[in-house]
């Protein structure tokens, strides 16, 4: 059985939640392995939509596990709303159908106090968060101080992290003008969420090792896209952890070959939330019509999207660091009635044609697109579910994408609905 991971190939809003939702169907485990509840994906399950910002898309599937790796950051009262409002929707949640890693760092209020205070100091050099705690969580993991879910089942080793995570806040926010963290509303906060985070705590890495020893189909799903990679995104306009496929392994503890198979999610176009460099943006008509038409809107943050063409110079580059087997194309739909798309194939910086996004910020900020015209298509996609279903135009688009990306189509969506899917290969098969 193939274990398969899916990530986000562009900068996030690739339409995961419905891909990982038509696979979290044939899967046993679904595993989230980094990232916290700053991005979302939506569900349309029958009639019932369901919203999910930390929660894996498998919670809402009976007979599944659902995993939360020690790769992300929890907030533990998003978490406890979050299950609070799927069980509202006749969801239910248990200590068999959901796991959190022992290990999994937290994300405290403080966390938000620092994202938020940080962001307006900035001015005009902020990074665009969420402002939900995020950055600021990874940087106590990194800097040893965090408060993991194993340390709520022991109140002598909370106070003894408390301390060490206070001395470092309180000491910052003096800095920056803020008031010292209140210790003791902290740590009862903490000690009255802990017995509801600790119903659902396990050894992970152990519980995924037992299942596929078992033969179980494991699907790995991350948060954000490739393209927001502390490492290989745009920074320092990322995401704080490592949104590409390799981070599935260290984010469950998994090994490498735990992974068969890696789904890049990809829009027909590209979106971007916040700021940041984005070649092929449009801040024209057709920009304007590809955000309507595809309800540009954040599942979260309800922020509105910055919309462009499809930029293949980005997607061929995340294809090759995820290592990415097949894509999944989605919202071809929103192309439906264009005369005539572009393509990004490649960039010019300086006068000299490249290949590639550079990593330095100064160079990204001077990119431009060089882009190849393709006629368009007046018939719908809508809910095309073969290729036959598909005009003519829309097919040649889609095998030009495969040659520039040079990475094979596995599935097409074409609407929001799970049945509305064209399957080429499928992942499981490995």
């Amino acid at each position: 059985m193939a274990n398969v991971v899916v990530v986000g190939a562009q900068w996030g809003d690739e339409g995961k939640g419905k891909i990982v939702d038509w696979l979290s169907e044939r899967a046993d485990v679904i595993a989230r392995f980094q990232g916290g509840h700053n991005a979302g994906h939506t569900l349309v399950v029958g009639d019932q939509v369901f919203k999910l910002s930390l929660l894996p898309s498998g919670i809402v599937r009976k007979g599944k596990l659902s995993v939360i790796g020690n790769g992300v950051v929890l907030d533990p009262w998003a978490l406890i709303a979050e299950i609070d409002k799927l069980t509202g929707q006749g969801v239910e949640i248990t200590s068999k159908s959901l796991l959190i890693a022992e290990n999994t760092p937290l994300i405290l209020p403080l966390h938000q106090d620092l994202d938020r205070i940080r962001e307006e100091a900035a001015g005009a050099a902020k990074i665009g968060t969420t402002g939900r705690g995020i950055g600021p969580a990874y940087e106590d993991k990194v800097g040893r101080r965090a408060i993991r879910v194993a340390d709520l089942g022991d109140e002598a080793t909370l106070d003894t992290r408390l301390d060490r995570l206070l001395a470092h806040h309180d000491a910052l926010r003096a800095g920056l003008g803020a008031t010292p963290v209140d210790r003791d509303a902290l740590k009862a906060q903490l000690m009255e969420v802990a017995p509801k985070v600790l119903a659902h705590a396990a050894p992970v890495w152990r519980v995924l090792d037992t299942m596929r020893r078992r033969g179980k189909r494991i699907l790995f799903e991350g948060a954000q896209g490739a393209l927001l990679d502390i490492d290989f995104g745009t920074y320092p306009y990322v995401t704080s952890s490592n949104t590409v496929a390799g981070m599935a392994a260290a984010g469950t503890g998994m090994g490498p070959n735990a992974v068969d198979f890696v789904l890049g999610i990809v829009k027909a176009y590209t979106t971007r939330v916040g700021e940041g460099p984005f070649p092929a943006e449009l801040d024209d008509a057709d920009g304007q019509r590809l955000g309507e038409r595809g309800h540009e809107f954040g599942t979260v943050t309800g922020r509105k999207r910055r919309c462009g063409w499809f930029d293949a110079v980005l997607v061929r580059q995340t294809c090759v660091t995820s290592g990415v087997k097949g894509i999944a194309l989605t919202k071809l739909d929103v192309l439906d009635g264009f005369e005539t798309l572009k393509i990004c194939v490649g960039y010019e910086l300086d006068g000299e044609r490249i290949d590639h996004l550079p990593m330095a910020a100064a160079r990204q900020a001077r990119v431009k697109p060089i882009y190849e015209e393709m006629e368009g298509w007046s018939e719908t996609t809508a809910g095309a579910r073969s290729w036959a279903d598909l005009p003519a135009q829309a097919i040649k688009y889609v095998r030009r994408i495969e040659e520039l990306i040079r990475c094979p189509v596995a599935m097409l969506s074409t609407s929001p609905e799970r049945e509305d899917t064209i399957l080429v290969t499928d992942p499981f098969a490995g």
